[in-house]
């Protein structure tokens, strides 16, 4: 992998405050209770062994797990893991006293299932297996303890060769790994970086999926790189002109336009009119008389011809109409 080219406005782009917390913050919430998903989790601190707690039994020394943790994480050491429990987020281990989390971002071939059932019922099963991990972060203060079996098929040293020759600006190509609701990991040839949601599009996402499939390769902007803890932030829409900055002058009230039906909710459609800018026909607008849902009036993909009620750029809403707007205006 290597950076394509580097925008010449570099110096404009910024990451969501919220970015590097929503990393792994879904990922390690766990609303379900303890009991049913396994017998660690990170809500019960006494989990956490002590340095106090662990002994040498020749020397009486006391051994701080944090130490060979951070060796083995400096060493790009490969370790194999028996899966002790999960949440809905991924799979816990345990490893010299530690308590280690696997995301499910990390896994290998782990299906984008987007229903709750379904992803606990795969994690679920994996349970009592062995998996083959590298850690990825130490953090002794937050007792964390990352792992990745996505790292673990990296050659020892092609983290850092990737996230030196790589740097805020640059355009880099990769590939989808893995789909969660808040952004889409992109393996960039040995170190995943994050599109956050914030940064996927110009206009609403509803969750990644809608705008990424698995596996599909693409084209990024590098935001920001935490060396580190070896992140990326990654941006899809800033390789793009934003299109609300000039939509006022580009659409009016009672212009006719034409787009395609790209969501259909239960307020109304939206309509895309151009790349990353949707305008939205509200319920009351879609039809004359009574209907049951807006899927009864329009499908996804459909083309429709609409009058412009209103724009308001600043915050992103265009309304539109179709009522007495015919095919041939």
């Amino acid at each position: 992998m290597n950076p394509e080219s580097t925008r010449g406005d570099s110096g404009q782009h910024n990451v969501d405050e919220s970015f590097w917390a929503a990393l792994f913050a879904e990922e390690e919430a766990n609303p379900t209770p303890p009991e049913t998903l396994g017998k660690l989790t990170f809500e019960d601190d006494s989990i956490f062994t002590t340095t106090d707690q662990i002994k040498n039994a020749s020397t009486s020394r006391p051994i701080d797990p944090w130490t060979i943790a951070q060796e083995a994480y400096d060493d790009e050491e490969t370790l194999s893991l028996t899966i002790t429990g999960f949440n809905k987020g991924g799979l816990l281990v345990e490893w010299h006293g530690l308590p280690g989390f696997v995301p499910a971002s990390q896994l290998v071939d782990f299906p984008q299932f987007h229903v709750a059932a379904q992803r606990n019922q795969v994690l679920e099963e994996a349970v009592g297996t062995s998996l083959q991990v590298k850690i990825i972060e130490v953090n002794p203060r937050l007792n964390r303890l990352i792992l990745s079996e996505r790292a673990a098929q990296v050659d020892s040293g092609q983290r850092e060769l990737v996230l030196a020759s790589i740097q805020p600006g640059d355009i880099v190509t990769g590939t989808v790994t893995n789909l969660t609701d808040f952004g889409a990991f992109i393996d960039l040839g040995g170190v995943e970086g994050l599109i956050h949601i914030s940064e996927l599009s110009w206009s609403r996402v509803i969750h990644p999926s809608k705008i990424l499939q698995p596996d599909e390769t693409v084209e990024v902007l590098v935001l920001d790189i935490d060396q580190e803890k070896e992140r990326v932030a990654l941006s899809l829409k800033q390789l793009y002109d934003n299109p609300w900055l000039t939509a006022e002058d580009r659409y009016y009230q009672g212009q006719i336009v034409e787009g395609a039906i790209s969501n259909i909710v239960n307020y109304g459609a939206f309509v895309l009119l151009e790349r990353e800018l949707e305008g939205l026909i509200h319920i009351s607008e879609l039809a004359e008389g009574d209907f049951l849902h807006p899927r009864n009036v329009v499908s996804i993909g459909e083309h429709v011809t609409a009058k412009v009620l209103y724009v308001d750029a600043k915050s992103k809403r265009l309304a539109l109409s179709l009522r007495g707007v015919s095919p041939n205006e």
